[in-house]
């Protein structure tokens, strides 16, 4: 009898995929997790893990994607060195002790800039984007500083995707130069193969904690859009959000194995 956990069988348009490394990684350390990866050229949609696909979480620091272009768009922020002064609290990630500007800021995921950026904008504002953008469960709460940590915003790997698609395109009610300037800050991994955007978020606040990996890479045919969720029950395995993606994409050949 054939040893059924050497691959997991994946449809892609009918189309049986294996994904050998990614789900050695995922039964080795026992992961409840979900990717989806879209093809914006052909539309061909891989997924691991349909039904966990569908499930919506917080979104927690992917957040910061639509938050900076909204921050942009309601001139919350000016720009990428528009600073932020720090005001002298400290928190438990050092690196956010100190004044930050836009690139800083989402650079290192740091949330009391972003909190402050939405303060600015205000609940109404949000309110009124996240239904434009059709972002999830389009709830953001009554405290405009946490609805995307600890509050009612809630949105799947699949929606992720379907929001990026639109982003990529630049079919959402923001202006050029802002798309421009998010683009800037999500650049994540740049190579002669490709180049990765994307945003790391962590729901630490929530009684089941979630990371997430979400963005896009570009290639040189074609454009990929990702989103990766899993349950984290230890520091540790924050580590896999990454990891996760990296090994889906080299699975599916989207990404080579070695540069």
């Amino acid at each position: 009898m054939k040893h059924i956990a050497i691959a997991l069988l994946l449809l892609c348009q009918g189309i049986a995929v294996m994904a050998d490394s990614l789900d050695s990684l995922v039964r080795a350390n026992y992961l409840k997790t979900t990717l989806v990866v879209t093809s914006l050229k052909s539309g061909k949609q891989y997924t691991y893990n349909e039904t966990r696909a569908g499930q919506q979480f917080l979104p927690a620091s992917t957040f910061k994607i639509p938050n900076t272009l909204i921050s942009l768009q309601e001139k919350a922020i000016s720009g990428l060195h528009d600073t932020i002064r720090w005001d002298g609290n400290e928190r438990f990630i050092k690196s956010w002790n100190h004044d930050q500007d836009l690139n800083s800021a989402f650079q290192i995921s740091c949330v009391w800039f972003f909190q402050e950026l939405a303060t600015r904008v205000g609940k109404d504002a949000f309110l009124s984007y996240l239904k434009k953008m059709e972002y999830g469960n389009q709830l953001s709460g009554p405290d405009v500083r946490t609805f995307w940590l600890d509050g009612d915003l809630r949105i799947s790997a699949r929606e992720q995707v379907s929001f990026l698609k639109k982003l990529y395109r630049r079919e959402l009610p923001f202006d050029q130069h802002n798309y421009d300037l998010l683009r800037h800050v999500m650049l994540a991994d740049s190579n002669q193969a490709y180049k990765l955007f994307a945003k790391t978020g962590w729901a630490v606040r929530a009684d089941i904690q979630t990371g997430w990996y979400v963005g896009y890479v570009e290639t040189s045919d074609d454009v990929w859009i990702f989103a990766c969720n899993l349950e984290i029950r230890s520091d540790e395995e924050a580590g896999f959000r990454k990891e996760l993606v990296y090994r889906y994409l080299r699975d599916l050949k989207i990404i080579p194995e070695v540069l």
